[in-house]
């Protein structure tokens, strides 16, 4: 298991923007399918804490993550798990107490990201088409370490590139939201 601090900031953009940013920063050849599965309980205890646990499948890679709302960002926890074990976990859900959360849950939701991502000032900017149900958006993704600089830079790449802010919704929330 190991531990990190997630700052980011973010921002939904239109396809036509989104186009555009890959161009510009030349990533139209490094696009990447990632698919985010979601768990929770059948009542939903996951969502209704605000912690988010999800198994990240990028290629033949899979990342268990639990999710938790800090005072800044978000505290993430992962364990790498062998392709066997996700699919098990997918399959039949999984008791979180691997994961320090005391409850059975399953698969309950899933959202496919397209992403792609360049080093940008003090941080990495990100630029994904998510595709779930019959949904599809585009956002700005901008991790930071340093939240004060993060969100001045963030700012300035609204401002140099003509976008106006729209808050992003989370995408698990999005992918629950949206379930059939």
């Amino acid at each position: 298991m190991y531990l990190n601090k997630e700052i980011e900031f973010k921002t939904f953009i239109s396809e036509d923007k989104y186009n555009e940013l890959v161009k510009e920063f030349g990533l139209e050849n490094n696009i990447f399918e990632q698919i985010n599965h979601y768990f929770d309980t059948e009542d939903t205890k996951l969502l209704e804490e605000k912690t988010v646990l999800r198994i990240r499948q990028k290629g033949s890679n899979y990342k268990l993550t639990k999710k938790t709302r800090a005072e800044v960002g978000a505290d993430e926890t992962h364990i790498l798990l062998s392709k066997d074990k996700a699919l098990e976990y997918l399959e039949n859900g999984l008791d979180a107490r691997i994961i320090d959360l005391p409850y059975f849950v399953k698969k309950m939701a899933e959202l496919k990201t397209y992403r792609c991502s360049a080093p940008y000032k003090s941080g990495t900017i990100f630029f994904d088409k998510s595709v779930y149900y019959d949904k599809i958006d585009y956002e700005i993704e901008f991790e930071v370490d340093d939240v004060k600089q993060g969100l001045k830079e963030f700012k300035q790449f609204l401002e140099n590139h003509n976008i106006t802010y729209v808050e992003s919704i989370r995408k698990s929330k999005r992918a629950f939201d949206n379930r059939k």
